[in-house]
């Protein structure tokens, strides 16, 4: 996995959340607390969370087969999937599920030092873990802001990690609420009201993680700034004199596929056209080096077919790009 992947912020992600769920699940026992035990179970799904980008990162630099000529790059973008799948299912599931039992069949919070010392220690390791997750990801997001960053990342790892970490921070500031309440007030009710809200709040983040991964599984083009430097890095204004239309596809994260036709000069030959394909390609290279697939087809431009075939409003990279 490239440094764009995170892993920096993986580690330090699942080495905080395995100390957190050891911590939540051993204050769950000596005070009874629902939000303790919700809390546990969404530390421990994220630490299998984290353990499912490493494993997606690992595979995705396995070689390319006959059978997978373009490689397996796109693991990534399905285990980042499954991670959403699992923060829903496993996270806010359960959470929701302990809540209704708790507010169902509430009971007083015993040793309430222990949910609350736990609760602080947790907000601190997960403040550290949030803090590299935000320095990793401003080495890369440029002048993105933070929700263009999420939903343009094309490294699913950084964005899955930066909403898992704000989520787990938020719901144990939610656990420390329903349970401070419960204290104050003698009622388990506000126990199960906090571990209700941690649910829901876990859900949303799944949708939205699942949203986003499901885009990149799909498969999506080029941003807007790559297209923009490919298109200059093609046209030579000698052999290659305008582009007809282009595709682009990421294969991965760090791998893009570039599909072009390029229109030529009538006059040259086979030879011509061929190395200046060849000096395309090495510049598109150079410009862009994820663009590590390249396919260029030469042609002869004709304006009324360029045209017939042209619209608007596509994707960068794709229909309608017609120059």
């Amino acid at each position: 996995m490239s440094a764009s992947g995170g892993t920096k912020a993986i580690v330090a992600a699942l080495a905080a959340n395995l100390a957190i769920a050891a911590s939540k699940f051993v204050a769950f026992l000596f005070s009874g607390s629902s939000s303790m035990l919700a809390e546990s179970v969404h530390s421990l799904a994220d630490s299998g969370n984290q353990g499912l980008l490493l494993l997606g990162g690992k595979k995705a630099q396995r070689e390319a087969t006959p059978q997978h000529p373009f490689g397996y790059g796109r693991e990534r973008y399905i285990y980042a999937f499954l991670v959403s799948i699992v923060l829903f299912s496993v996270g806010g599931m359960f959470a929701i599920y302990e809540g209704y039992e708790k507010i169902k069949d509430p009971h007083e919070i015993e040793a309430w030092y222990w949910p609350v010392g736990v609760l602080v220690f947790a907000i601190i390791a997960e403040t550290f873990s949030f803090r590299t997750a935000i320095k990793e990801s401003n080495e890369v997001r440029g002048g993105l802001s933070w929700k263009e960053f999420v939903r343009r990342a094309k490294a699913p790892e950084l964005p899955v990690v930066l909403l898992e970490d704000l989520g787990a921070l938020i719901g144990l500031i939610l656990a420390l609420v329903g349970v401070s309440l419960a204290l104050v007030t003698g009622n388990g009710v506000w126990d199960g009201i906090g571990t209700l809200c941690i649910g829901i709040l876990l859900i949303v983040i799944a949708i939205v993680l699942a949203a986003e991964t499901k885009s990149l599984l799909l498969g999506e083009a080029a941003g807007v700034d790559e297209v923009k430097k490919i298109e200059a890095s093609l046209v030579d204004g000698t052999t290659v004199t305008r582009i007809i239309h282009m595709r682009t596809l990421h294969l991965g994260p760090e791998e893009l596929l570039v599909a072009a036709k390029i229109a030529v000069r009538h006059d040259e030959t086979a030879a011509e056209v061929a190395a200046a394909i060849d000096a395309a390609e090495e510049r598109i290279r150079a410009a862009v080096p994820i663009a590590r697939v390249i396919y260029l087809e030469p042609d002869i431009y004709n304006e009324a077919a360029a045209s017939a075939g042209s619209a608007t409003g596509k994707t960068p990279g794709g229909p309608g790009d017609v120059h």
